[in-house]
């Protein structure tokens, strides 16, 4: 069975990946993802996607599957990727209270050594609750945010950070199974996962592998 090799360090994606039944590899690139500044939120997570493979391309010496990706929180064309310290969480936390913004995660997919290569974008629009300051000081404290594009994970329980998403749960939480089925496929690697409703207003394939996890 083919092996896939995660070029990220995040459990979250961890996770994730695991759910669609393959072997399963991490390798963590060594890339400065700020090098990548393109206006276009969707097209610069694609990009640092693809850093990310490349870079662990250029490590690896027999047969891969490189699977990288990368999240933003988007208001409108302003990024807000993971913040530096509780201040900078309470900023962005402020600024998405009761909004919608969007999440843009980009998927790359490399086979090694033929060097076919995929490409995918899933975006979501998420409409945040109106937590009080109380609520998301909490959260601050308890250091979940500080890991998080936008300063906060739609997995939390405590928290309940979102109020209502058209799109894909799993593209928020950093890897939309729905996405990287479609590029994998489109390098011909199998993937059983049912993609026929992912642009519908919310994914129930990728809803119902989610409700695995909790």
């Amino acid at each position: 069975m083919v092996t896939l090799l995660l070029a990220s360090a995040s459990p979250r994606r961890q996770e994730l990946i695991r759910l669609l039944g393959y072997p399963t590899a991490v390798q963590v690139p060594d890339v400065d993802e700020d090098s990548i500044d393109h206006a276009d939120p969707a097209h610069n997570v694609v990009e640092t996607a693809r850093l990310k493979a490349e870079a662990v391309a250029a490590t690896v010496m027999d047969q891969a599957i490189i699977v990288a990706a990368d999240t933003t929180v988007a208001l409108g064309r302003e990024m807000l990727n993971k913040p530096a310290n509780a201040e900078e969480a309470r900023h962005m936390l402020r600024r998405l209270r009761g909004r919608t913004h969007q999440v843009h995660t980009g998927i790359v997919v490399v086979t090694l050594p033929e060097r076919r290569t995929a490409a995918a974008v899933s975006t979501t629009a998420v409409t945040m609750r109106d937590y009080s300051d109380d609520e998301m000081e909490a959260y601050i404290a308890s250091g979940d945010p500080f890991d998080k594009a936008g300063a906060y994970a739609i997995q939390n329980k405590a928290f309940r950070p979102v109020g209502a998403l058209a799109g894909c749960f799993t593209g928020v939480m950093g890897l939309s199974l729905c996405r990287l089925s479609q590029a994998l496929q489109a390098v011909g690697i199998p993937a059983e996962l049912d993609v026929a409703n992912h642009d519908t207003a919310r994914c129930a394939t990728c809803l119902a592998y989610v409700d695995t996890l909790f």
